[in-house]
């Protein structure tokens, strides 16, 4: 008997989450040259950093030796000022995926359940697994949530939903009063974890009054990220908004300073780059006609998505995954997420949607 023998059974049975595979790595493996290769895998911004964040991050080199401020008061002033939340409702972690464990770790025990949709984002299961919870896995409806059969699926034991809108990999949305009338149809001691990681990519008569609708309900977490459209990905920043008691609980669960002092500082000074924000939103939007435009041509088909990357479906998925690889050009194979004929790709720069386009003709013979 070891000590790893001992760890829980939870624990063992978790597959960690498998990332993107990054540029360096494919370099490695093929004997390409990096300069030769685009990724468009992850979900990333095309556009990269915004200038006001380079500018903060340039200004917060200077400060590295300290540690950063732990409660990161300007970044939550920030968040304060744009969405009229009060500090005390403000949730900030290591990425988004750093606050959906938090909230996990805050309210789930070995005892507890948590609903997720089939095809939602991976972190959803690990976080409920890392907790000892059951995860309830609710069958997608044309690839999206089902949130009627998400309600019926809600146990005495359940204590957080969680929701992606958008969702991730599928690119489904939940509509606005559907997704309200969902809530308000929650038991109040069942949280409802709501990520918006690519709420920002939506068209403004898309997007709910979310944040609205946390004076209504005190069992309504929001989750965002600054990695997305923000560009900040390699700093991994991201935030919740709920209810202050709520919010306390995760931040008593929360590691001492875990976000970084350069990612403080650049993340309040993206937050105000609307310019940048513009045409991130506007690339996002051309570069997803670009791609579906070709997608129809072709004849391919593909789930008409929400975020900035869109699903398509090929015979031999993975075959075509790997001559793509050899191509230079990186996609993300979600076998993993129930969809094994299926390749996700993010919306790049121009030149890299024709390189990507070009290069799948070529794998598909």
């Amino acid at each position: 008997m070891t000590i790893c023998d001992l760890a829980p059974a939870y624990i063992h049975a978790i597959a960690p989450y498998q990332p993107g595979k990054p540029i360096s790595e494919l370099a490695r493996e093929m004997g390409l040259n990096e300069a030769d290769i685009i990724k468009l895998a992850s979900n990333e911004n095309p556009l990269g950093v915004s200038p006001l964040a380079q500018r903060a991050i340039r200004n917060a080199l200077d400060e590295i030796a300290r540690y950063p401020d732990g409660n990161g008061f300007e970044l939550k002033q920030a968040l304060s000022r744009r969405y009229g939340v009060v500090l005390e409702s403000i949730v900030l972690g290591n990425g988004s995926n750093d606050v959906l464990d938090l909230a996990a770790r805050a309210f789930l025990t070995p005892q507890a359940s948590a609903i997720y949709s089939q095809h939602a984002f991976a972190v959803y299961p690990l976080a409920v697994q890392s907790a000892g919870a059951s995860g309830i896995e609710v069958p997608a409806k044309n690839f999206g949530h089902d949130l009627d059969a998400m309600l019926r699926a809600v146990r005495s034991d359940t204590r957080i939903v969680f929701i992606a809108n958008p969702n991730n990999p599928t690119g489904t949305m939940a509509w606005p009063a559907e997704l309200e009338a969902f809530i308000a149809t929650l038991p109040a001691d069942v949280l409802v974890v709501l990520d918006e990681a690519y709420q920002e990519y939506l068209a403004p008569e898309l997007r709910a009054d979310s944040i609205g609708w946390l004076g209504k309900f005190n069992n309504l977490l929001i989750t965002r990220t600054f990695s997305k459209i923000y560009g900040l990905a390699g700093l991994r920043v991201g935030y919740a908004l709920g209810a202050p008691d709520v919010a306390d609980l995760m931040n008593r669960v929360r590691q001492p300073f875990n976000v970084n002092g350069i990612a403080l500082a650049a993340a309040a000074a993206a937050l105000d780059d609307t310019d940048f924000v513009r045409r991130s939103f506007e690339l996002n939007q051309a570069g997803m006609i670009q791609l579906t435009r070709e997608f129809e041509r072709l004849g391919i088909e593909y789930i008409p998505s929400f975020g900035n990357f869109v699903s398509f479906k090929v015979q031999d998925a993975r075959g075509v995954y790997q001559k793509l690889l050899k191509a230079g050009v990186i996609v993300r194979p979600i076998a993993s997420y129930g969809m094994p004929d299926y390749l996700r790709v993010s919306i790049g720069l121009e030149s890299e949607n024709v390189r990507f386009l070009d290069s799948l003709g070529q794998a598909l013979g």
